[in-house]
């Protein structure tokens, strides 16, 4: 879609002031698809020339904003973690063409905060962490599980930038299962739900997005039975915070919640062993 309001393109690379009407321009799946009447200005990324996705010595992996999901999914099925299988059905919860895989990046699917942002869920269940770079050069670390607030709402400021997202070594370690629902067989995700089983001391984390505005995490420090699983889901996410659209309503995706839940819990508890 042509942005008619746009005036001016400037290179990222060379920091002017930040001003009302300007937007970062990753891969541009989300700005051209749909009018942006308020942009006036795009601040072109593609030239930061960020290395889209590496080990870092610590053996944390460090994904740059503008890595594309094709990029990431490529890098992740050559690599022998735990978690590595999780990558590719985070990717693949896009349901997308391999036009916008090959365009769309990682940053992008965190910033525009949507429940069903598959990125969003990958990087929240393995504990990652933002890098934001605000307009005065100073920088902090927001975890992915703090950085989406509510439905398209995030911590960013005015200006401030999504450089990379680092995932722990631990992260990576972990067990996962993975459960994704769909009220159509090509459309949004209505629930996408995560398990992951810490290798060091056993903690069950299970991630909750798409069906809810945010992404809600729940620990179970010991192995929960399905009782514990139920109560933990009941109280730990309030009635209003299950997301309402026309790819799902509140009661299917609470539903659907609980479901995926018990299964990811028999998945990596009782078929463990544990």
């Amino acid at each position: 879609m042509d942005l008619n309001t746009v005036v001016e393109m400037r290179d990222a690379r060379h920091r002017e002031t930040w001003r009302p009407g300007d937007a970062w321009l990753g891969g541009g799946t989300y700005l051209f698809s749909e009018p942006q009447p308020h942009v006036r200005r795009l601040v072109d990324l593609s030239r930061m020339e960020w290395e889209p996705v590496r080990m870092t010595p610590t053996g944390d992996l460090e994904i740059a904003a503008t890595c594309t999901i094709a990029r990431l999914s490529r890098f992740a099925q050559d690599a022998d973690w735990s978690a590595a299988p999780l990558f590719e059905q985070c990717c693949r919860a896009f349901l997308a063409s391999w036009k916008i895989w090959n365009m769309a990046t990682v940053g992008g699917n965190l910033c525009n905060g949507l429940p069903a942002g598959p990125m969003i869920s990958l990087t929240a269940a393995l504990g990652g962490v933002c890098e934001l770079w605000a307009q005065s050069g100073s920088r902090r670390e927001v975890p992915v599980a703090d950085f989406v607030v509510g439905a398209g709402v995030k911590v960013l400021e005015p200006g401030e930038l999504l450089r990379s997202i680092t995932v722990p070594a631990r992260g990576l370690a972990a067990r996962t299962a993975f459960r994704q629902a769909s009220l159509y067989g090509l459309g949004r995700s209505g629930a996408l739900l995560v398990g992951t089983l810490d290798p060091v001391d056993g903690e069950l984390v299970l991630t909750v997005t798409a069906s809810t505005v945010r992404p809600i995490r729940l620990r179970f420090p010991l192995p929960p039975n399905a009782d514990a699983m139920r109560e933990a889901v009941g109280f730990g996410i309030a009635p209003h915070e299950y997301f309402d659209d026309i790819h799902g309503l509140p009661e299917w995706r609470r539903h659907m919640t609980f479901r995926f839940a018990e299964e990811i819990r028999r998945e990596l508890i009782e078929e463990d062993g544990r």
